[in-house]
């Protein structure tokens, strides 16, 4: 038998696949398609204070080998989440991480403390580094200060496991990731998606209203790769995966340079059942290869 168990900083998970935040809603959405007991962790679509209806359309577009989208972090907010989406949620026999997106510090604070004694919520993912929002967004997750505060304001909130989501728009990623290590955080989830632009050569204008969006998809797998393995070179803290994973190659692929599970985003929108099949690829691999737990690949390149 294969132990497919992953331990993220103290987060135990039955596997090390997860749902990414944004993708597949607050779970429900996706449910119809798999059996969401199956999946290690499922992470909510991002929660604010209050609701927001995010920027205007068009917001999505498709790119090559990927999409931008500047969705905005529209969401039901804070209130409405407990009593919509909580209820539904209790019923998954699945690990829940909230994901948090605020404007303030303060903001931050305030959802972890009203969010922190519900039971089914196991673990945090606070993003500081969404590329599409005119507020907050970027101005956070680029400022080592601004993120050194909200690590050290969150920690003592909660008992339950923080994870820092990272941004890639930054020359040293792992100076952030140290920042979350210092703190005394469980994990770091990386990367966010990339700042990137699309125009119609005819009217010459942004395809997107917000202009730039967040790039997603199998075009940034590189580049989650290297951001992965220069936190792991360099800071010793769990990593979760996140970038282009397509298939479950690229779910092995992250472990290698370092992850200990991995998130699995835009390809929920091509194939909603993508989760299984990766999970099912990782098992077929670990019995070939002979690998009895799936944690021994992570970390586990060999750069000589």
């Amino acid at each position: 038998m294969i132990d497919l168990s992953v331990n993220i900083g103290g987060l135990q998970l039955k596997n090390p696949i997860i749902l990414a935040s944004g993708t597949v809603g607050y779970g429900n959405e996706i449910s119809e398609f798999i059996d969401l007991s199956e999946i290690g962790a499922i992470v909510t679509k991002s929660i604010s204070l209050k609701p927001r209806k995010g920027n205007a359309p068009g917001r999505i577009i498709e790119t090559p080998s990927g999409m931008l989208n500047a969705i905005g972090l529209a969401n039901i907010g804070l209130r409405e989440f407990i009593s919509q989406k909580i209820p539904f949620l209790e019923k998954v026999k699945s690990t829940l991480i909230c994901n948090i997106a605020a404007s303030s510090f303060e903001e931050y604070k305030i959802c972890v403390e009203e969010l922190k004694d519900i039971n089914i919520i196991q673990a945090f993912e606070i993003n500081v580094s969404c590329p599409n929002v005119k507020d907050g967004g970027l101005l956070f997750g680029n400022d080592l200060n601004a993120v050194k505060t909200i690590t050290s304001i969150l920690r003592p909130v909660t008992n339950k496991p923080l994870i820092l989501k990272l941004s890639p728009n930054t020359t040293s990623i792992w100076n952030f990731a140290q920042v979350a290590k210092d703190a005394n955080w469980n994990a770091v989830s990386a990367i966010n998606t990339l700042v990137g632009t699309s125009f119609d050569i005819y009217t010459r204008k942004p395809k997107i209203k917000n202009i730039t969006g967040g790039l997603s998809g199998a075009a940034i797998k590189p580049i989650a790769l290297a951001k992965i393995l220069e936190i792991s070179r360099n800071v010793e803290i769990p990593i979760i995966g996140i970038g282009g994973i397509m298939n479950w190659k690229d779910a092995i692929e992250f472990m290698i340079a370092g992850a200990s599970a991995v998130q699995i985003g835009s390809a929920n929108f091509i194939n909603p059942k993508v989760s299984i099949e990766i999970l099912d690829g990782i098992k077929e691999f670990c019995e070939t290869q002979q690998i009895e737990n799936v944690s021994n690949l992570t970390a586990s390149y060999n750069l000589l």
